[in-house]
């Protein structure tokens, strides 16, 4: 039998590939978050996945430069085997090559000429000098050159201040600069909500200020909110060089300057006059325009269209292109404001959701699926009038005169309030509430408008009280554009924000229409609740995106998505849209014919159950998509079967961790759908071996309890012929499977736990004349046996 992948690594691999000129200091590890494993309530962070890279040649003090991605394979495997893993490991850390070798031969990929190599012999690896050169042809770029310096500029704070995507952004940020290609200095990256761009940001400016090619730079944002987070992150970079505008103080004196557009002066009917009178053309040397894709950019493309030479960088989760219109609607300012794609190119890098849940930086997403029975019916004028009706304004009853034809579930809560409709949705939440736990979860709820926002609230607080609960401030409340500007709320919108992220005493629902959608940072959302109908997929993923950031300190590293109008139907969608027309003024007569807003109550109101999905990357287009329970099984079957065979291979893949790492890494959603549905199966107790021993191959699960209760007496006579505190030693590793499952055994620090010291520790074992690593396997493999 060969050298396992450690082995062949340490022992085949590094050896030739340090003969060639590929020393210790060229090749480094790139470990992800690692998946979170919830078991009985209590959360574990799984190690991450560890990529392997080879960096090119750099002097001293300066950045490592990876260009190359190596998968290594047990001595006994063929070379290529790991090469298509290897090849998607590639794209997210954005190098170009790509290696599988076992440690005799390898295959490569070349992402610029899309081939891959026959195999080769190891001692025909390329060399640090080849891998520059083509690295360079390829990318259009010198590394002398002045414009590549910033790739090999250190990060600020050191390695650990950045994550490996976040790494692969910048990187492939300074590539295009430097090509000098067509849109050289147009920019575009495109990463999932929550996964850092402004820390992205500040680290591009950082670099470009080392290698002194920063002259004056704007980062340009078009909420307070997210004005406060990109200057608190540019603060800690550049310190009193960095300053926000506020008051029509221009801030000159700064090096880097945030602002809103509001705050330059841009306001909605076209005055561009203050920016144009402190900021000349050209004044700015790079312009970073944070959420890029919002459509009410086009009101401020000055800011693009006066600084023509300066370098700039879109950052979007949702970028977006226009599709259709005429051409008075795809006028000059609107394809360069919206449509991202045509201004800036298709984007130098993108992280979706998908990979940041799977990499363990962002939250899992389960989705229940909920639907009132009313939003099958239209609801005729007549119909609603003999129920009477009335006037939601003044309480008049309403004549057919007054009312609408007939009215579906996108009228519902504009055009027709229905009371009833709302308690019904709010009972049925707060049920779902208690269900997973607790009514007190950190939930926004998007409505239709502010009128629905504080109805749902209103409602809400009253379904609270009616259950005889302790009082709680603000357990749900209005947080809407509309209601802060008219100071209905009592605090101002920081400060409803700062308490939400920040109270785990009050502030747990915030109802809103689209003041919450972008932008706003608060980790602890647990839910997303959808009672509005929503078309736009740029929309929906940025709403979507409130819950997708991982909050240790409120122990939240999932969230949920309440569907009541099937909008998750949005999920995988390409962020097209259609150009806005310009909105005539409505006459005076049509103003007089308008329909009168109706309310009516009386209505039974049913909320059914639509399933519970699980959101999902779909191999076929690479991007979201959610699956039931069920069918989620049937693909975890299937896979399971296609690798394992049978329970026995299973079992024996289990137990060597390297074989089962890439078991489950091959599997549909990888670590983190397994634990996710797990928790849905209320399978906690359980190890993942059982979880799938159940699915694929239809053993019945056993807990981890079971297994060690079971370990003691089906292996007596074992035990029993061992020495006494040696026989305890192994009782006492085999205890540990019961909190955390069969990678406590493998963990380095097994010994030092306290139960396994007192029993005797590994001075114990050396009595049995056996290997520890193979007494550990002979522990786990007795441990799952059926």
């Amino acid at each position: 039998m060969g050298y396992n992948e450690a082995d062949t690594r340490a022992k085949l691999i590094d050896p030739k590939l340090h003969s060639i000129g590929w020393k210790e200091d060229l090749i480094r590890r790139e470990t992800t978050a690692g998946a979170v494993e919830i078991i009985n309530g209590k959360t574990k962070r799984k190690s991450g996945k560890a990529d392997y890279l080879l960096c090119l040649p750099t002097t001293k003090g300066q950045n490592p430069l990876p260009v190359a991605v190596i998968e290594a394979k047990k001595e006994d495997e063929f070379a290529g085997f790991g090469i298509d893993q290897a090849k998607e490991y590639a794209k997210y850390l954005n190098v170009p090559y790509v290696f599988s070798t076992n440690g005799h031969s390898f295959v490569s990929y070349d992402a610029f000429n899309k081939l891959f190599s026959d195999e080769l012999p190891l001692n025909q690896f390329p060399t640090p000098d080849i891998l520059k050169s083509h690295y360079e042809t390829g990318k259009g770029l010198c590394l002398e050159d002045e414009m590549a310096k910033p790739l090999l500029v250190p990060y600020k704070g050191g390695q650990s201040e950045r994550r490996y995507y976040q790494d692969a952004a910048i990187r492939a940020t300074f590539e295009k600069i430097a090509s000098k290609r067509e849109k050289w200095n147009r920019v575009l990256l495109s990463l999932a909500t929550g996964s850092g761009k402004t820390r992205i940001a500040s680290q591009i400016l950082y670099k470009l200020a080392e290698t002194g090619q920063l002259r004056k730079a704007l980062f340009v944002c078009d909420r307070n909110e997210l004005r406060k987070q990109g200057f608190g992150r540019m603060f800690a970079v550049f310190g009193d060089n960095a300053d926000f505008v506020e008051n029509k103080d221009p801030k000159k004196n700064a090096r880097i300057i945030v602002s809103t557009y509001q705050a330059l002066g841009i306001d909605e009917d076209g005055d561009e006059s203050f920016f144009l009178e402190h900021f000349p053309k050209n004044y700015f040397s790079h312009i970073i325009i944070d959420e890029c894709h919002r459509s009410a950019w086009n009101k401020w493309s000055i800011v693009l269209k006066n600084n023509t030479d300066a370098v700039q960088i879109g950052l979007t989760a949702t970028p977006r292109q226009i599709s259709g219109g005429n051409a008075d609607e795809r006028g000059t300012d609107e394809k360069i404001s919206q449509n991202n794609i045509e201004y800036f190119g298709e984007p130098v890098y993108e992280y979706p959701y998908h990979k940041g849940w799977e990499d363990g930086y962002l939250a899992a997403c389960e989705i229940v699926k909920r639907h009132p029975d009313i939003d099958d019916r239209l609801l005729s004028g007549q119909e609603i009038v003999n129920m009477g009706a009335r006037d939601a304004k003044t309480g008049n009853l309403l004549t057919i005169h007054d009312t609408r034809e007939a009215y579906g579930k996108k009228n519902y809560e504009r055009d027709l309030i229905l009371p009833d409709r709302v308690k019904a949705m709010c009972e049925d939440l707060m049920n779902m509430f208690e269900e997973t736990g607790s009514l007190k979860q950190k939930t926004i709820i998007f409505c239709v408008n502010d009128k629905h926002a504080g109805d749902v609230a209103n409602t809400l607080n009253n379904l609270y009280i009616e259950r005889g609960l302790p009082e709680c401030e603000k357990f749900a409340f209005k947080c809407t554009q509309k209601g802060i500007s008219a100071g209905i709320l009592g605090e101002s919108q920081e400060v409803l924000i700062a308490n939400m992220r920040g109270s785990q005493n009050s502030h747990f629902i915030a109802t809103t229409v689209d003041l919450l959608t972008t932008g706003v940072d608060i980790p602890c959302i647990e839910n997303i609740v959808f009672f509005n109908y929503v078309n736009s997929p740029i929309q929906f993923y940025q709403m979507v995106g409130r819950g997708t950031r991982i909050d240790e300190g409120f122990n939240k590293y999932m969230f949920r998505i309440y569907d009541y109008t099937n909008v998750t139907r949005l999920f995988g969608e390409d962020f097209i849209s259609s150009p806005r027309p310009t909105p005539s003024k409505p006459s005076k007569k049509n103003e007089d014919e308008k329909r009168k807003i109706a309310k009516v109550q009386g209505y039974e109101v049913e909320i059914k159950d639509e399933g519970t999905f699980i959101l999902m990357r779909d191999d076929a287009t690479g991007k979201e998509k959610p699956v039931t329970i069920e069918e989620y099984k049937e693909q975890l079957a299937a896979s399971l079967v296609d690798q394992a065979k049978d329970i026995d291979l299973l079992r024996e893949m289990w137990i060597n961790s390297e074989d089962r790492k890439h078991l489950i890494s091959a599997l549909p959603g990888g670590n983190q759908g397994a634990y996710l549905l797990r928790e849905l199966l209320e399978l906690d107790d359980c190890d993942l071996f059982d979880l799938f021993a159940e699915i694929g191959f239809g053993v019945p699960a056993k807990t981890r309890d079971e297994r060690v209760e079971a370990f003691d007496y089906k292996n007596k006579d074992w035990l029993m012929s061992l020495p006494s505190d040696s026989s305890e030693v192994i009782k006492a590793l085999a205890d540990q499977f019961r909190e955390n499952g069969i990678e406590e055994l493998e963990s380095k620090d097994v010994f030092n736990i306290p139960s396994v010291k007192v029993a005797g520790g590994i001075r114990a074992l050396g009595k049995i004349g056996v290997k520890v690593s193979t007494l550990i396997s002979a522990v786990k493999e007795r441990l799952l046996a059926a």
